[in-house]
């Protein structure tokens, strides 16, 4: 009987080019992780513009109304950075823009806080399945730490009414028309890597607009 079989030769030939993809695809992986994260915090930051456009958390005959603004913070928990979105609604001067479990944004996508607390026990005295995962840039993405600079000198960043970007002293404002909290310049956070092989990328919010975007992506 006749039958059928790959050739030693053919088998090789595969096996040659199954190598050459798996080389070509690894580096790729390596993107595709640092888009994810990347493609995560513009729309955590854009989020946040977004409920400040939208909800109407603005008392303008309390000296302290600026304490409301819907902030994005980034902190630590359990080794990993993470970020949290909130508003301050009961104006109580949290002096570093951190917001309680209840003043934190739901995640759209599940339900879930987008919230978690610095320190050992990211979750802190609520139930873990409460949080996003999507806020875990460490534990998701292997994010090793978080930079601001530019018009951004803290880790969070606040929108008012118009969507416009505040950082420095706008959580503790006692002032009906704090202008020294308005971004000057254009903010840029950037997040490094565990993993040295993937390369840092930055996110910037632009100065008056908000405008957010990924550093050499400006049509993110």
């Amino acid at each position: 009987m006749k039958r059928n079989a790959f050739t030693m030769l053919e088998l090789v030939l595969v096996i040659t080019v199954v190598g050459i993809i798996a080389v070509l695809a690894l580096p790729r992986l390596d993107r595709d992780l640092r888009q994810e994260a990347a493609d995560n915090v513009l729309s955590a930051i854009r989020y946040t513009q977004h409920l400040a456009l939208t909800d109407d958390r603005h008392q303008f005959d309390d000296s302290k109304w600026q304490q409301r603004f819907w902030r994005i913070y980034f902190g630590t928990c359990e080794g990993g950075p993470f970020y949290a979105i909130g508003t301050d609604d009961n104006m109580e001067s949290s002096s570093n823009a951190r917001v309680d479990f209840n003043e934190s944004a739901i995640d759209p996508a599940n339900g879930k806080r987008f919230w978690a607390k610095d320190g050992s026990n990211c979750a802190g005295s609520h139930n873990r399945n409460d949080l996003s995962p999507s806020v875990f840039l460490g534990k998701k993405y292997g994010i090793s730490s978080v930079t601001a600079s530019g018009g951004c000198s803290n880790n969070y960043l606040g929108f008012d009414h118009y969507g416009r970007p505040y950082n420095s002293s706008f959580p503790t404002s006692t002032s009906a028309d704090n202008a020294g909290a308005v971004v000057s310049q254009d903010c840029n956070f950037t997040f490094q890597f565990s993993d040295g092989s993937i390369a840092p990328f930055s996110i910037i919010i632009t100065k008056e607009t908000g405008y957010a975007y990924i550093d050499g992506q400006s049509g993110s």
